[in-house]
């Protein structure tokens, strides 16, 4: 399918030079589309929170246990098919619509303009551009998000003291491990908007020793919002108590499995 007049067309806006996907026809399916990552890290936090984080949900998911659980977790990607990014997701544990488990995101945040525009274009990550630092000093590592600079919003440190078993990290991080969002195209005129619930995936290979060990340490944790923010009110989900807190090393793909629900607007 050719939508300009002439040259060559990426996948993504403007045509003829895409954003991401320079090398894809618009016409691809976004199931086909698969997101590389290498030498990556990341900091989870996985929390008990409270009831309230119902009113974050879509329609057609539900919340997967109770109490409900929701988690943190700040990656810095050092390589990807998007280019060099850090991220940040805020996540509730919920069913989807044919009662699996998976994470809906409420909240994301990236530092890199062509991440945003994929993730909320293919998937309906809803992305916004924030500042998110990632950093290692002395015994720690500690990851912090910001929007605007300066507006602290979250601090996550965390001490690596042990391997984390593989029971923590397959109940935590299935492979691959279910993503949800909501994909939304407002209408022009009523009735010509698309809104979807969509079911994507992470699917993490993580790095190992040279003794052939995955580089999966748990630890003690300290999980603060720093401010409030009624613009960016990520504080919704109330860290109660924390159930695992883990620090890993990985590369990843991300890809995109079904829509799994679309809503009339």
């Amino acid at each position: 399918m050719m939508i300009l007049r002439g040259g060559k067309e990426g996948y993504s806006i403007p045509f003829d030079s895409a954003l991401y996907g320079s090398m894809t026809s618009p016409d691809t399916p976004a199931e086909r589309i698969k997101i590389e990552y290498r030498n990556c890290d990341c900091l989870v936090a996985l929390f008990e929170t409270t009831k309230d984080v119902e009113a974050l949900i879509p329609i057609g998911t539900e919340l997967f246990s109770d109490p409900p659980y929701a988690g943190i977790w700040i990656s810095r990607y050092s390589f990807s098919t998007l280019g060099e990014y850090n991220e940040y997701l805020s996540v509730i544990q919920v069913k989807d619509v044919r009662g699996e488990m998976g994470y809906y995101i409420p909240y994301i945040y990236v530092t890199n303009d062509s991440a945003m525009a994929a993730g909320r274009e293919l998937a309906g990550a809803p992305k916004k551009l924030a500042h998110i630092e990632f950093r290692k000093e002395v015994d720690v590592i500690q990851a912090t998000l910001e929007r605007p600079s300066g507006k602290r919003l979250v601090t996550f440190t965390f001490k690596p003291e042990e391997r984390a078993t593989m029971d923590l990290i397959t109940a935590t991080l299935p492979k691959p491990t279910p993503l949800l969002s909501v994909r939304h195209l407002p209408p022009i005129k009523g009735g010509d908007g698309l809104t979807q619930l969509v079911k994507w995936y992470a699917d993490i290979d993580f790095h190992k020793d040279p003794r052939g060990r995955e580089v999966i340490w748990a630890g003690s944790a300290s999980l603060r919002y720093d401010s409030p923010s009624v613009v960016d009110p990520v504080h919704k989900l109330e860290i109660k108590d924390i159930v695992a807190a883990l620090y890993f090393q990985f590369d990843m793909t991300l890809g995109i499995t079904e829509v799994q629900k679309e809503y009339r607007i």
